[in-house]
């Protein structure tokens, strides 16, 4: 039976980028109102956002392999579709470790994006390349993402703010400028606070302010803002194994090793779990182990 005059429903309210599992699930939920629909380009966009989700849990085979059954959909006159199949294929092999592969993607999402004035893709596409490119090369991408988020009359393509904020943040914080990363994190907050961003996010933007703090070796500050949201986390029943980790090194740099123990212990107890962590920061993950003092 054809849904061609049935109203498609909007897969993309249904992500929880903090559950990918649940969220690929709810898309191929509607797999087959997507099949039955004279829709191929809903059909398409929403193989893609399986393809992130699968991505997301690292299950990379089966991401380009959803992606491939997405391009078999693909017409020329479907440019959303296409540039979303672009950003998927290259989020893939950035999170697989391969970045080159990667980056002509992106390009190409970023080029077909503004032909098409598909603002938000076109954001979305700068930031990836930001992301991509080597350092020195970052800044200027995550800008042109910024310039067209804050000129866009979209609703929408303006909630990239708080995200781009925070992506400029980490890049001068990774070029040890800690001053410029501060004021870029609190823009971020600003950002965050000022659309209708959930409590994580807004818990993850203070949580970036009080790491640059303690960069800048403003360390009670840090502490305070830190503790603060372990009280947060508390009050929910939620664990962050990024708050305990702070504040084990806050209290570590406070000259406080004893009170720091319990922390790292937490921390090492949920960031030794992460895969990804595990595979790219092993000495971090290590170093929590050892600041523990947790037996073998």
């Amino acid at each position: 039976m054809s849904t061609s005059n049935l109203k498609l429903p909007d897969f993309d309210a249904l992500w929880d980028y903090d559950d990918p599992g649940a969220s690929e699930q709810q898309f191929r939920a509607l797999l087959s109102i997507a099949q039955q629909s004279d829709d191929r380009s809903y059909h398409a966009q929403l193989l893609t956002q399986i393809a992130r989700a699968e991505g997301l849990q690292r299950r990379f085979a089966d991401a380009h392999a959803t992606l491939d059954a997405a391009l078999g959909l693909l017409t020329p006159r479907m440019g959303q579709a296409r540039i979303r199949y672009l950003l998927e294929r290259g989020r893939v092999f950035n999170s697989s470790g391969q970045i080159e592969q990667a980056r002509p993607f992106f390009l190409e999402a970023w080029e077909a994006a503004q032909a098409l004035q598909e603002d938000f893709y076109a954001v979305d596409a700068a930031h990836m390349l930001a992301i991509v490119e080597p350092l020195d090369q970052q800044l200027d991408w995550h800008l042109r993402a910024l310039a067209l988020a804050g000129q866009s009359r979209q609703p929408r393509v303006r909630k990239w703010l708080g995200s781009l904020y925070n992506n400029i943040g980490w890049t001068y914080h990774a070029a040890g400028e800690y001053q410029q990363a501060l004021d870029s994190f609190e823009k971020a907050l600003a950002a965050r606070e000022a659309t209708d961003s959930s409590a994580h996010q807004i818990r993850i933007a203070h949580w970036c302010v009080a790491r640059a703090l303690r960069s800048l070796q403003q360390f009670e500050t840090a502490l305070a803002i830190q503790q603060r949201l372990c009280e947060e986390l508390d009050r929910s029943g939620a664990t962050d194994g990024y708050v305990y980790e702070e504040l084990a090194e806050c209290l570590l740099a406070l000259n406080r090793p004893e009170e720091s123990k319990q922390y790292f212990t937490q921390a090492y107890a949920t960031l030794s779990k992460d895969p990804w962590l595990a595979e790219n920061e092993p000495a971090r993950i290590q170093r929590l182990h050892s600041l523990g003092h947790i037996a073998e």
